[in-house]
């Protein structure tokens, strides 16, 4: 599997290819369909976005919401074959690229605690950790890291 060749916005019929994914990755806290179909349902708030290699395989997603002056990562994701190939920068700079765009500052998420690979991508980005959720992540009672990146500016690179 190689790195994307490109991001493009996360459309309804994706749902299905993408659920796989996040069942494997997320377990017991993935998203059903109706999830991301209701996310997909609100574009003024929301933006989600795929990457795919050049035969349009599916190497990862991820999604945003923007309220304003604050936005809010909701998830990323990479297929295991692809990860620690670049998928979840590139993934990351366009969710930041998106929230700058509609005029956010700042930037917020969770990542669970004992992922420190994920963490790691996000402070490179210049996220910093404000706060810590205990037991937010069930079952297991793993603690969520609650990260923001303040201030956003247009261009920021997270790769």
């Amino acid at each position: 599997m190689s790195v994307p060749s490109h991001l493009r916005s996360l459309r309804w019929w994706d749902v299905e290819r993408i659920l796989p994914v996040e069942r494997s990755l997320f377990g017991p806290t993935a998203w059903t369909a109706e999830a991301f179909w209701s996310e997909l349902a609100h574009p003024a708030t929301r933006w989600y976005v795929v990457a795919e290699d050049d035969d349009g395989n599916l190497l990862g997603y991820g999604g945003l919401m923007v309220t304003g002056a604050e936005a809010d990562v909701q998830t990323v994701a990479v297929v295991p074959a692809a990860q620690g190939r670049g998928v979840g920068g590139r993934l990351l700079d366009a969710l930041l690229d998106e929230a700058a765009r509609r005029g956010a500052t700042s930037v917020m998420l969770e990542v669970r605690a004992d992922n420190p690979t994920a963490a790691g991508l996000y402070r490179r980005a210049g996220f910093e950790q404000i706060s810590i959720r205990r037991r937010y992540y069930q079952p297991g009672d793993v603690d969520a890291l609650i990260l923001r990146l303040r201030p956003l500016r247009r261009g920021a690179r997270a790769s």
